[in-house]
């Protein structure tokens, strides 16, 4: 009679995940992020690991958490295995609707850069769906079901370099004869972009003292509708404000421009396959037209 012996009892897959992307991350809250789950949930699946193994893979300190010896020995092996099945799963969602590009990006770019070149993006390609999705912050396209990321970053297919400078409407740009008048109206302030001004002013004002005054927005699109309607003058980077100054709803008032080290850029975490769907949007978008 034959013994069939006893099968080890298999690890949780997604107790695993929970630890490898704290680990990685150095943070349950922002694993928990990338997860979409809570941070206590990810705290119950690591303790849940690290009982079925009998062994601690986090040291818990006043500071947070840290790996332990065991933790960090296993951890490189579990992030590729991640990684290499992150990359299956786009290759199967490829594959399974090749026509569906999903973009992922900030929400001025897709309203300000994306939404009006998708009409032409359409007619030259009917059979092709694009997808857009706005987020704050650029996710990890090893591991998000994204197939473009478009972002200022220093990285990728460069698309326009980020150059800033002050715009507003015609009537008040009229009222302005030098940047000491800004002192004098309300200057709109981005929250994603909080540091342009005082970037703008050390090179147009240097060794003056410039504080801009006026409403903090969170959505860019709304604040460059507010500058169009003479509501104060804003920042403008100009990718993103090109349609308007084009139609003389904004003007820029003053010669300063100054060129940020990141760009608006387009970046794959895979290899662009020539002539599937994903490299004809890429190609389209940087202006290269469609590939034959």
């Amino acid at each position: 009679m034959a013994v069939a012996p006893p099968r080890p009892k298999d690890l949780p897959l997604s107790a695993l995940r929970a630890f490898e992307a704290a680990a990685r991350l150095e943070s349950f809250a922002a694993a928990a992020v990338e997860l979409g789950v809570t941070p206590g949930a990810v705290t119950a699946q690591v303790k849940g690991l690290e009982a079925a193994l009998g062994a601690a893979l986090f040291e818990r300190t006043a500071r947070g958490v840290r790996l332990t010896a065991v933790g960090a020995r296993a951890l490189p092996g579990f992030v590729a295995a991640f990684d290499a099945m992150a990359g299956a799963v786009q290759v199967l969602r490829a594959e399974a609707a090749p026509q569906t590009v999903h973009i992922a990006t900030l929400p001025a770019i897709a309203q300000l850069w994306l939404s009006p070149r998708l009409p032409d993006l359409r007619a030259a390609a009917p059979e092709i769906v694009v997808s857009i999705t706005a987020m704050e912050a650029a996710p990890n396209l090893k591991r998000a079901p994204y197939d473009l990321s478009l972002f200022p970053g220093a990285s990728g297919m460069l698309l326009a370099p980020e150059v800033i400078f002050p715009v507003c409407s015609p009537g008040l740009a009229a009222r302005l004869r030098g940047p000491e008048d800004l002192a004098a109206v309300a200057c709109l302030q981005d929250a994603t972009w909080a540091e342009d001004w005082a970037v703008w002013a050390a090179e147009a004002m240097p060794g003056q003292r410039f504080t801009p005054r006026g409403p903090v927005f969170s959505l860019y699109a709304l604040a460059v509708e507010e500058a169009a309607g003479g509501a104060g003058v804003l920042m403008g980077h100009e990718a993103l404000v090109a349609g308007h100054m084009a139609r003389g709803a904004l003007v820029a008032p003053f010669g300063t421009r100054v060129t940020l080290a990141q760009g608006l850029r387009l970046w794959s975490a895979r290899p662009l396959r020539p002539g599937s769907a994903v490299q004809r949007v890429a190609a389209f978008l940087a202006g290269q037209g469609w590939p034959a």
